[in-house]
């Protein structure tokens, strides 16, 4: 696992070596079927931050879909599939072919509008690394304390799962879950041993540092709204600080199979711009 770890570090360190101070000043506008979005990239995370400037650069995310919509949660766009006919392809690609290492800060969480990368769970990705073009935007929903109470349960129930996931003690067990996602078997059969790691989970939460959610993110959840559940365990690399009524219309179009826009929703360009500061 520190050798996946190693290599989605080099890799992204390689893939976004380029990038210039100017580029790092620039905001980014995805111009969609619906209008325009305007994204700041977060100094806070800059691999993540020239990651996607790289991807903008390079045009990957013209005339790529959304194809992940969730009216009260998110929008989701990244995956290269949604530029051909049959976006379900599974012997396709649905990224590329790198990870970005994970890069929590406890100053960003899942506001109304944060930006976040998406990516795969933690038995196949115990160090949570993120897709390399996968990224999802939050629309969410209003909180109030007992929800962000349950949300803080949740939170912290996912990182203890983590933690006991990369405890050398059970890399045995890791290793037989990271087997069994390989070779695709049925769910049911990874319930079986994911089980044995929430046992040892549950004996050790009273030994656990619990994450609290801070008190000025509770007030922003309980007045604009987020999706308090994905802290700490998701990478926030951004925010919309213009066009959250895009992202909202977005939002409320119909879906089918999969949560996929029945019409399809397109990024029709990326393109930096010049901060608004």
């Amino acid at each position: 696992m520190k050798k996946i770890l190693l290599l989605g570090l080099l890799i992204s360190l390689v893939a976004c070596n380029n990038q210039g101070e100017n580029d790092r000043n620039k905001d980014v506008e995805l111009i969609t079927s619906k209008g325009s979005i305007i994204i700041r990239l977060s100094d806070k995370t800059p691999k993540h931050r020239d990651n996607f400037i790289k991807l903008v650069k390079d045009q990957f995310y013209d005339s790529i879909n959304f194809h992940r919509v969730i009216n009260k949660f998110l929008i989701q766009a990244g995956d290269p599939r949604t530029k051909t006919a049959n976006p379900d392809d599974e012997n396709q690609p649905y990224d590329l072919p790198y990870l970005v290492p994970a890069e929590f800060d406890k100053t960003l969480f899942h506001k109304r509008g944060a930006v976040n990368a998406a990516r795969n769970g933690d038995d196949e990705n115990p160090f949570q690394m993120s897709s390399s073009t996968q990224f999802t935007i939050i629309q969410g929903k209003i909180f109030n304390d007992s929800l962000l109470d349950v949300s803080e349960g949740r939170i912290n129930k996912w990182r203890l799962y983590n933690k006991v996931l990369r405890d050398p003690k059970n890399q045995k067990i890791a290793d037989q879950l990271t087997l069994l996602y390989k070779n695709k078997v049925s769910y049911d059969s990874i319930l079986k041993v994911r089980k044995s790691l929430e046992d040892i989970a549950e004996k050790a939460y009273d030994t656990f540092s619990i994450y609290k959610i801070p008190v000025a993110h509770r007030k922003v959840y309980k007045s604009i709204g987020g999706a308090a559940h994905l802290d700490q365990n998701y990478t926030v690399f951004g925010e919309v600080i213009k066009g959250m009524d895009i992202v909202d219309a977005i939002a409320q179009v119909e879906t089918a199979k999969g949560d996929r826009p029945v019409i399809p929703v397109t990024i029709l360009s990326a393109r930096l711009i010049e901060r608004e500061d």
